[in-house]
């Protein structure tokens, strides 16, 4: 299922009223923080659940977030005191992106829509992809992201709106996606030459393709805004049951003086998936 999706298949259309969770907030402590470090959570891993429900659960979990959302969630997220740490780019979506200049007009259209509304509401990351290569060589892809991304990023600088593009895997989930290696997204970033344009980390993706997760981060923690995690394989659960090693990795980020948000972008398999948030949010405290 795609992530746009699996969140337009969750919207909620009622007024917000927030109805008791199920789970008592004495049965989770709050692990105390060794860092500073904020949770979010992707909507689109929890489309099942109601938005009011889902908001319960970051109210017991301490998760401050709730990410990819389009207007009609996040002014729900927002009346209920969350953040929603990335707001949904173009509709055109993951594969439709601007290494392909026939999109570009209608990227920039989109974006110019979008960027004083979530600018206007009080948010201040929006994303963007590369879309997917084609015919187009990554060279000539990086020059066609750099002229189609320019006239965007500026227009969010104007609205101080943070823009990032997100690093995806091109081997098991988005086959072709241009932007799959740190390198080539941080050319993009020198390329460009903006402060307000970084990139999304995904540390599923970048664990797939190229590995050494840790000394990627420390190499490059200043092009990066924003991270998500996804155990590896399978993109479920960030425990014990797969290979990396999330305490790890989260204490790595926080010594690199990151102070954003760490975005929860896994599939839960348990059959209560609350649990499952929980144990992630203890794991990344």
């Amino acid at each position: 299922m795609k992530r746009r999706t699996a969140i337009k298949m969750g919207l909620i259309s009622s007024p917000l009223i927030i109805s008791p969770s199920i789970h008592s907030k004495e049965s989770f402590e709050k692990p105390k923080p060794t860092h500073t470090l904020r949770h979010s959570i992707s909507r689109w891993c929890y489309s099942s659940i109601s938005i009011e429900e889902l908001i319960n659960w970051c109210k017991e979990l301490g998760i401050s977030s709730i990410e990819l959302l389009d207007k009609e969630e996040y002014d729900i997220v927002q009346a209920a005191g969350l953040d929603c740490a990335i707001v949904n780019g173009s509709p055109l979506g993951i594969q439709k992106g601007f290494c392909n200049p026939i999109y570009h007009a209608q990227l920039l259209e989109d974006y110019s829509n979008l960027i004083p509304q979530i600018a206007s509401d009080g948010l201040k990351t929006i994303i963007t992809f590369s879309g997917n290569r084609g015919d187009i060589s990554d060279e000539q892809g990086l020059a066609n992201c750099v002229m189609g991304l320019r006239p965007v990023v500026e227009l969010a600088a104007e609205h101080n709106i943070m823009v990032v593009m997100e690093l995806l895997n091109s081997l098991v989930d988005h086959k072709d996606y241009m932007c799959d290696r740190t390198s080539w997204g941080v050319a993009l970033v020198d390329a460009l030459g903006m402060d307000n344009f970084r990139l999304l980390y995904d540390i599923y993706h970048m664990q797939i393709m190229e590995g050494n997760v840790v000394a990627n981060i420390k190499k490059y923690h200043s092009y990066i805004a924003h991270y998500h995690t996804g155990g590896v394989p399978g993109r479920n659960e960030i425990n014990n049951n797969q290979e990396l090693n999330y305490p790890f990795i989260i204490k790595s980020i926080a010594e690199t003086d990151y102070e954003g948000y760490i975005g929860q972008e896994f599939i839960p398999t348990r059959d209560d998936s609350f649990d499952s948030l929980k144990e992630a949010i203890i794991i990344c405290s």
